[in-house]
């Protein structure tokens, strides 16, 4: 999860990387098997059925076992265009057998990328022969997916009636009710499957569980808990800890969350990155610094590597506790890491400096970058105009924004702060000349739609400089923004 809202998700650097994935895909032909010709095929829109009939022309085998594994891959990958039309290529060709298997996760993939009435319409078209507990399950988690509460029941009870159902449909139902947020709804449904014969599995229980600590029931939790823990069948693992952990620590039950930590230590996977990140976020939430320094050893120790995601976790969690040294020390190690130049890495520290008055720390740091050839991101230098803006230097606040606009080109998913942008365009409008004002305004308004405050600079400033406003004031009706008593005001003290 994001420790900061503010951070773009997408980094110059990885764009650049996925482009040059993107003209290595010239060479797939000569690549030895099927799935290496595929993988590098990344963008949603590019059809891998071309690539499937060269396969086969070219004299190679195919199977369904190897088909289905790179659908597998492709699903893991949230690729679900193509893993439809590897599976639907695969149907269509007769090459190898369709086991029900396969036609469930084909319904599956079908409701993912066309829709419900999609894979409705697939379900239908089935013989009753071909309609198995997969397939009716894999309908239903259409429908949960989408939230279809009384679709969900009804095809629930219809595979009770034809004794289909198994603790994963359950939990389907369970999933769906947090979905909808009936959280009151889950333990009823733990009862019942209990009621059915059914055996709940881990998932059961966590689930359950997880309804409890959102509904902050910290008797049921710790209840249900116990119960998970005595049954012979399940090992409660280091997740469902992890989970009551952090509802431990907000609940402020120090104590109870440390014993937790400890059992979720025990049950995980020393090589485990994710495991690691989870238990030293939940170390900064009790202020164990110590502790959060022995898991980094630990995992930098027994991981073979720290991606960045790793990084970003550390650094959010000192950021968090305020130890800024440590955190700069991080950082130095993630520029010798190797890994890809995510500009989300460095910009946890540089809000961490700016969150605490150490604006000119955070805009040498980022020049510094500049410097080594990086391309930060817009939102790194509209972390810094943010800073000045607190520190009332809108000169620098303007020039960090500026930046910030050179850059928003290739960062089409940047959208900066409104009242930042408000506060700089304010000042800009007495304090710097009418071109300066229009080409901030004009970078900005690609990201973010024509308002009130972008107008209102725009009238300001032509104002003062003496010229012409008509073409503001229509473009201003076009755009239905309309004139208020501050701009009305305005414009009666300057005629």
């Amino acid at each position: 999860m994001p420790l900061f809202s503010g951070i773009v998700r997408k980094a110059r650097n990885l764009a650049s990387n996925f482009q040059r994935r993107r003209e290595y895909c010239s060479t797939v032909t000569n690549r030895r098997n099927l799935y290496s010709r595929i993988s590098p095929l990344g963008a949603p829109s590019v059809n891998v059925v071309p690539v499937l009939e060269n396969w086969v022309q070219e004299g190679n085998a195919v199977d369904g076992i190897h088909l289905y594994r790179i659908i597998k891959i492709l699903r893991s990958r949230n690729r679900f265009t193509q893993a439809l039309q590897v599976s639907e290529w695969m149907s269509s060709k007769g090459l190898c057998p369709i086991s029900p298997r396969d036609q469930a996760v084909q319904l599956d993939l079908i409701g993912r990328v066309r829709g419900v009435d999609s894979a409705e319409r697939y379900f239908q078209n089935l013989s009753d022969a071909d309609k198995t507990g997969k397939v009716h399950g894999a309908l239903l988690n259409c429908y949960v997916r989408e939230g279809l509460v009384d679709k969900s029941l009804s095809q629930m009870q219809k595979m009770k009636d034809m004794d289909f159902v198994s603790s994963l449909n359950y939990n389907n139902i369970m999933r769906l009710y947090i979905q909808t947020q009936q959280l009151e709804n889950v333990p009823g449904v733990l009862a019942l499957m209990k009621e059915d014969g059914v055996s709940p599995d881990m998932f059961s229980y966590r689930i359950c569980i997880n309804s409890y600590v959102a509904r902050s029931d910290l008797v049921n939790v710790e209840k249900l808990l116990e119960e998970m823990e005595k049954k012979p069948h399940i090992d409660t693992d280091w997740i469902t800890y992890s989970m009551v952990a952090n509802f431990y620590i907000k609940a402020g039950l120090k104590e109870k969350a440390q014993v937790c930590l400890k059992k979720c230590e025990d049950k995980a996977d020393k090589r485990n990155a994710i495991a690691y990140n989870h238990l030293i976020s939940h170390y900064a939430g009790l202020g164990r610094k110590k502790a959060m320094m022995r898991l980094w050893k630990e995992q930098k120790a027994n991981c073979k590597k720290q991606l960045n995601r790793e990084y970003i976790t550390m650094l959010g969690c000192l950021v968090k506790m305020g130890d800024l040294d440590e955190a700069g020390k991080v950082l130095d190690e993630w520029e010798l890491s190797g890994n890809t130049y995510d500009f989300r890495v460095p910009n946890i520290l540089l809000i961490g400096y700016s969150q605490r008055g150490l604006i000119e720390k955070a805009e040498t740091l980022l020049r510094s970058m500049v410097e080594k050839g990086k391309t930060p991101t817009p939102n790194s230098w509209a972390i810094i105009a943010s800073g000045y803006v607190a520190k009332e230097n809108m000169e620098k606040a303007f020039q960090c924004m500026k930046e910030a606009a050179v850059v928003q080109a290739e960062n089409k998913g940047w959208r900066p702060k409104v009242d930042v942008i408000s506060s700089i365009l304010s000042w800009a409008a007495n304090n710097k000349d009418v071109s300066e004002v229009e080409n901030l305004v004009s970078s900005l308004k690609t990201v973010v739609s024509m308002n009130r405050d972008m107008y209102l600079a725009l009238v300001k400033v032509n104002v003062r400089c003496g010229r012409e406003i008509d073409g503001i004031l229509k473009s201003m009706e076009a755009d239905n923004i309309e004139l208020d008593d501050e701009i009305r005001e305005f414009l009666n003290s300057s005629l």
